[in-house]
């Protein structure tokens, strides 16, 4: 607007339109309140996902992780599938009949087999293993795939 008719002008707003404070202006203004421009953190709301955090963690730490498994169900060869697939392929062969990089071949495995290696990391009683290492680390949180995985590996 330097040179032009509006040089020294302040632009036209359409009638009923108020300039906004910037927050620099918002802070120098005597009449400003603090909550114009800074909303406070929390309220009801965080609370609420405060109370929900707690009690997902505290159903996290159930007291059944130590039962044995419920092998009540039919595995679903399907979902083992898609669970070695997300978990084992990584330290054993996406074809479970063949050898993998670190672990052995695990087609055919027994499901007290699974249940001792994916929950203890041990092997069940009178078992003598394809590889005397100790690298697979225990897994509880499979525990509910273990019959899927048996029906898969079979």
């Amino acid at each position: 607007y330097k040179n032009s008719k509006l040089a020294g002008t302040e632009r036209l707003r359409p009638a009923g339109v108020m300039q906004q404070k910037g927050p620099l202006e918002m802070a120098r203004s005597p009449q400003t309140r603090v909550s114009e421009y800074r909303k406070p953190i929390g309220g009801p709301g965080r609370r609420w996902c405060l109370l929900l955090l707690l009690v997902f963690l505290l159903n996290a730490c159930g007291k059944d992780s130590d039962r044995p498994v419920e092998t009540t169900r039919a595995g679903d060869p399907g979902r083992g599938r898609q669970i070695y697939a997300a978990n084992c392929v990584a330290c054993h062969n996406p074809d479970p009949s063949r050898d993998g990089s670190l672990g052995p071949a695990i087609k055919g495995s027994s499901q007290e087999l699974l249940e001792a290696r994916i929950l203890r990391a041990a092997y069940p009683p009178g078992y003598t293993p394809k590889r005397n290492t100790n690298v697979m680390p225990a897994q509880p949180y499979l525990k509910s795939a273990i019959p899927d995985l048996a029906a898969f590996l079979r």
